[in-house]
This record gives structure tokens, sequence and C-alpha cells, in this order.
């Protein structure tokens, strides 16, 4: 009898642990009714892309009060932080259990300035047309905000227990006023979005002829800083040529720059974009990143990639691009003063004052000096690891929802993610799937046609639930 009775109690027992192994292997959330969600997402989206939070001038007021109403119809706590009313920043937080540091979900709701001249829908119409809607803001960084939206009220429907506290930053000012934004934020109210884990812009899937073809995900930044160069000579007649002539001298000068190759340095995320690039690619391409790999000693993969894919011969090391000239006032003077403005994107570990000693050599030449400009420089820090919990889940929802391969990459241009690595925040730069053939075409993101497909939105949204709840739901990966 005993002997039976210890039976039923260890087959009770193994069928207990058999059911918690099964619902261990699978997402511990209620798997959402994506088609019945559709329709709300492109109401939400429309709605946000309509308000016009053109930055300059600046006025994310509107998409603030419209994000507050619709969180807090549905119960989810929202704070506003603003340096000026009518650029305020908007905190939403669902608290988990405290096991796990917070995941934080930013995105901003200014947009660039347009010509409306130039559109051919209404650049704040939000308009649906062929599966895609238009209008500024649909894939910078709009798409971003109704996604991290839609999550949070997910979450919240579906009383989702977390171990970790979710928080949604809707920040200001990300396209040319940091200072009411992530600066002043971070500055003031760190502690309010403090966490281990960051996503937001920055990355996205890539097709091509309609097939995704890979995701790249932000992991690192490259560093603007604005240098200046001035050249000092004698004043005179433009009849009398001078060997002095200022103008002469700072030509010489960015010559001596254009031609002058800075070191070529890999880091973590850099090296795993070349190799993991180099599998998907064809036998020549390939050839050629992998001699990046090596080192590249003829030099002749970089050149190809200067001459044929810039952007990729800018992340092996800090660039220099001359983009401003100053010289003269009228044809017959000779100017004692003239002035260039430099684009430097520094290599996240670039000492930049360093760098400088390098170009005062490379130019030598005692009439130009060399500055530092006027403007800001965004704050420098280690790339986000590759070797993280959020890095493998970001990955593996690619993969669940894309089916292709992860590239991290290094931007060349600005986030600001970068205020957020500075204070030991783990950020990844992700989106939403964009046709690489649109940027040629004139609808990439600060085009005069920026666009979204609708599937990419809709599928973007799903994506970011399943990073979302594998990071912080409880018994989620």
């Amino acid at each position: 009898m005993r002997a039976a009775i210890l039976r039923s109690f260890l087959k009770i027992l193994l069928l207990n642990a058999l059911a918690l192994a099964a619902r261990g292997a699978q997402p511990a959330t209620p798997f959402p009714d994506w088609a019945a969600l559709e329709e709300e997402t492109m109401r939400h989206f429309q709605a946000l892309v309509r308000l016009d939070t053109s930055d300059p001038p600046g006025n994310e007021a509107p998409a603030v009060d419209y994000l507050r109403g619709v969180l807090e119809a549905e119960g989810i706590p929202v704070q506003v932080f603003a340096l000026e009313k009518h650029r305020p920043n908007l905190v939403a937080r669902l608290r988990g259990n405290g096991t796990k540091r917070p995941l934080l979900i930013m995105a901003h709701t200014d947009v660039v300035n347009v010509d409306p001249k130039k559109w051919r829908h209404p650049p704040f119409g939000a308009v649906r047309e062929g599966g895609w809607v238009y209008g500024r803001g649909t894939i910078d960084d709009k798409d971003n905000v109704a996604a991290a939206l839609m999550t949070m009220l997910l979450l919240k429907r579906g009383g989702v227990p977390l171990d970790r506290d979710v928080i949604f930053l809707a920040e200001a000012g990300e396209e040319g006023s940091v200072r009411h934004g992530i600066e002043f934020m971070v500055r003031e109210h760190f502690a309010e979005i403090d966490a281990e884990f960051c996503l937001a812009e920055g990355g996205s899937v890539l097709r091509r002829g309609g097939k995704p073809q890979y995701g790249s995900v932000q992991t690192t930044e490259k560093i603007p800083n604005r240098i200046r160069l001035v050249a000092r000579g004698v004043a005179g007649h433009g009849s009398v040529p001078l060997r002095s002539n200022a103008v002469v001298h700072l030509a010489k000068a960015i010559a001596r720059l254009s031609e002058w190759q800075t070191p070529m340095r890999l880091n973590e995320t850099t090296r795993a974009f070349f190799e993991r690039l180099a599998e998907i690619s064809p036998p020549e391409d390939a050839a050629r990143y992998r001699a990046v790999l090596q080192g590249d000693e003829s030099g002749r993969a970089q050149e190809h990639l200067a001459e044929k894919e810039p952007r990729l011969y800018s992340t092996l090391r800090t660039s220099i691009s001359p983009t401003m000239i100053n010289a003269g006032y009228r044809v017959n003077v000779i100017p004692s003063e003239v002035d260039a403005t430099l684009d430097v994107r520094a290599l996240p570990d670039e000492d930049m004052d360093r760098f400088l000693e390098e170009l005062r050599r490379v130019i030598d030449d005692p009439a130009v000096t060399i500055e530092r400009a006027a403007g800001h420089s965004r704050p420098g820090a280690p790339p986000s690891s590759l070797h993280t919990e959020a890095f493998e889940v970001i990955e593996g929802a690619i993969r669940r929802e894309y089916g292709v391969v992860t590239l991290p990459t290094m931007s060349t241009g600005a986030t600001d993610m970068a205020y957020l690595r500075g204070k030991g925040i783990q950020c990844f730069g992700i989106g939403p799937m964009i046709d690489s053939e649109d940027a040629q075409k004139g609808y990439g993101a600060h085009s005069d046609q920026e666009r979204i497909l609708e599937e990419a939105l809709h599928r973007f949204v799903r994506f970011n639930w399943d990073v979302v709840t594998r990071l912080a739901a409880i018994g989620a990966k």
C-alpha cells in the first residue's frame, strides 16, 4: 500500500515537473492577437506622425500630451520633465519585482524640419498609399515611439509579471537640441531612467528586392568633433600674389589632410560586423572584408571601401571631412585670415588631444592653427558588449521574426545613446525593416518623401514585444 502511494506521489511530482518544463520552454506571456492590434497600432502611429514636432523650432508638447493621455487611460503612471514647458520629456514605468535592474525603451518625439513644397504627400499627413505610410518621422523616430507605446500598453493589459521595471522614455531634442532632452534627463533626472539595458533607434533590418538580408543592431557610435583650421597671412591687393596668402595655406592644409589616411582600428563591434558580413557576402566582397580583418597590409581592400562603400570605410578609423570654408570678402583683396571647419568623427576610444597633435604634424605649417570649434560633442564610451543577455535576446528575436543574421554595427552618425553609454548603460539600437533602395530613391530618413512599409511597422511592434518580454517578463527566454 505504501509503495503504491509512493509511486502515485512520485508520478504526480514528475507530471508537475514536466508541466513546468514545458511552460519554461515557451514565452511566459500570452501571445497577443497581432492581427487585431494592427488597427490600433496604425491609429496611434498616424496620430503621432500628424503632430508637427519639427526641430527646429522644437515643440514636442503635443506628442507628449497624446502619449500621456493614452498611457494614463490604461492606468500606466506617467511623469513629465521639461527644461522648457513646450519641450517636455515623458517617462512611463511599469514596475517589476526588482530581481533585475530596469530595461529602458527610448524614442525621440521631435523630427527634422521640412520644406512642404518638396513633398508629394503632406509631410504631416501620415498618408497611406500602396502599403506605405508617408510622413516626416515615419522612420525617424515615431516608428520607435509607436512600438514602445504599444509594448507598454500590451504589458499592462496582459498583467505581465516582470522581474525588472520597464521604462519608456519619450525624449525631446534629439534632432537638434539635446539640452532639452537626453542631456537634461541624464543631468537632472537620471534616477528616473537608470537601467541595465536600453533599446533605442539606430538599427534596422535591411531588405533588398523584397527579401530581408540581415538585421543591424547599433552597439556603439563614433563621436562627433568640430575642428577649426585658421590660416593667417598678410593682407594685400589681389593683383600682387603673396607667398603668405592665407587662402593658399589653408588650401594646402586641407589637401594634406585629405591625403592622410588615419590609422585603421577595429573594436569588438566592427570586428564582429566584418566577420559576419563576410559570411553572407559574395566571394569577392567577402575576400575584401576578411582582408580588413587581417590588417589589409596592401591597403587595396580599404581603398575599395573608400571608393565603393565609404560608410564601411568610415567605420575603420577616425574620419575627417572638410565641410565649410570661409575666405575673403571681395575679389581684389587677399584676406589676412581664413578658416575651415572639419567634421571629425572619432572612434569611441580616440584620444582627441593626441589626435589634434597628429593633425598639426600632418599639416606642418606655422601659418595654420588648429582648434576645437564651438559646438556640441557627445560623450565617448566603450561599445555595448555583444556578450550580454540583451544582445543575445535581440539576436534571437531578429532570427525568429525576420529569419536573418544579426550584424552589430558602429554608427558613423550620432544618437542619444552616447549619453547613456557614458553612464554605464548597455545600449542597443534597433529599427524596423527598410528597403536598401529607398534612400537612393529619396524615401529615407530626413528625405522629402520619408516613408515606412505598413508591414514593417507591424513586424517591428511584434519584434519589440518579443525582445522586451524575453528580457523583462518572469520566466520568459
